[in-house]
């Protein structure tokens, strides 16, 4: 069975991203691949996780992870075929939390497939902009098609004091965003199951170093 990661990359208290994030996991959850056990989809917070800021010692590429906290980052990462990122824009890029728990690991992003659901002032195009090339030097293949969502017309503040900055509104996505994400889905599913074979071979010499020393 193909697994899934949906990664909600922001941390920060009062997030619009919690709300977005439980929606795309339950639009993955009807998605076919999923009706029939072929998929499976997890929800995975990154708050949940407590990672420093990188504080190893050893860059990530050797795989000597020395933090828990890492370790179990590591784990957890490590057990998924594909993952969709979840991500506010902050600053004209990804949240300094999600960027942190990309450079923590190596190995375990490798020869997997990511699509990514956004959100901000702009959709959060500019922070994927950013995700993408940190994907790519972690051997992420990131499919074309992403999910897009305005603060301005994907969320309701009908009784909202407006004055206040932590206000985040109701998520109300618009009819055509669903469509979107399972089209996003379909690329991350064909692209995590094309790449099994890597993962595989990677794998396999992974053991086999094991063994031999």
């Amino acid at each position: 069975m193909t697994r899934i990661a949906v990664v909600l990359g922001s941390t920060r208290p009062g997030r619009r991203g919690q709300t977005v994030a439980q929606w795309v996991a339950d639009v993955a959850a009807r998605h076919p691949a999923a009706s029939v056990g072929d998929v499976a989809f997890e929800l995975v917070d990154l708050a949940e996780y407590g990672l420093p800021l990188l504080d190893e010692a050893v860059p990530a590429v050797f795989g000597q992870y020395r933090g828990e906290a890492t370790r179990r980052w590591a784990a957890t990462i490590g057990s998924f075929d594909g993952f969709v990122f979840v991500t506010p824009e902050y600053n004209h890029s990804m949240p300094a939390a999600l960027k942190n728990a990309i450079d923590h690991l190596f190995a375990e992003w490798n020869d997997k497939a990511a699509g990514f659901v956004s959100y901000g002032v702009h959709g959060g195009t500019r922070a994927v902009e950013h995700l993408r090339l940190a994907l790519s030097e972690v051997k992420v293949a990131h499919v074309r098609s992403q999910v897009v969502l305005s603060v301005f017309n994907d969320f309701d503040y009908t009784g909202c004091d407006m004055a206040d900055p932590t206000s985040a509104g109701r998520f109300t996505p618009g009819e055509q965003q669903e469509q979107a994400v399972n089209t996003m889905l379909d690329e991350v599913i064909a692209w995590s199951t094309a790449l099994e074979p890597l993962r595989a071979t990677t794998d396999a010499a992974s053991d086999g170093n094991a063994v031999s020393v």
